[in-house]
């Protein structure tokens, strides 16, 4: 597994945030909010929106890797009748896919939102075919509940969903 830490968002994180996100093959997996092309302003925008929620009913790090901000993970807890309820997002640089690091920061990040919070489930619902998100919440010991068919459009086209939970329960560190 490749080294990495994950730690909170630094207003100098903006260059390699900008250089690391701005990829259509990481955004055509996430919501409409994460804009594509990414620039030093989407960047600065969502550093200064993470430092003055931080605490918030959220938790969201840099995962820092070779000295430099390379992606990012999440955990926001619900309100109203999903106030128990937390949704897990992330997003890592292509050129470390595949090193393992994600579901590791997965399990850190979840152990940590457990324990700071008055929660029970922790969610995340990537798209059926992104098979590496996928990947990295069964490996981090998320269960797959169900598809949810034709439920998002993103970039002109319909796809399905997955929702995956991690109950309180469940959690093995």
């Amino acid at each position: 597994m490749k080294d990495f830490k994950l730690r909170t968002w630094k207003p100098e994180d903006a260059a390699s945030l900008a250089a690391a996100a701005n990829n259509p093959a990481i955004a055509c997996w996430l919501r409409n909010t994460f804009p594509n092309p990414y620039t030093q302003k989407d960047a600065v925008w969502f550093i200064s929106d993470c430092i003055s929620n931080a605490g918030k009913n959220q938790l969201a790090y840099a995962i820092e890797a070779d000295g430099k901000a390379v992606g990012s993970v999440g955990v926001f807890v619900k309100d109203d009748v999903y106030e128990k309820s937390a949704e897990l997002g992330y997003w890592l640089s292509e050129e470390y896919w595949g090193k393992r690091m994600m579901s590791e920061a997965v399990r850190l990040i979840c152990k940590e939102a457990f324990g700071r919070f008055d929660i029970v489930r922790i969610f995340a619902e990537p798209f059926e075919d992104n098979k590496g998100s996928r990947r990295v919440l069964e490996k981090a010991g998320f269960t797959l509940e169900g598809t949810m068919r034709n439920g998002v459009y993103k970039n002109g086209k319909i796809h399905s969903y997955c929702m995956y939970s991690l109950l309180r329960e469940e959690q093995t560190f």
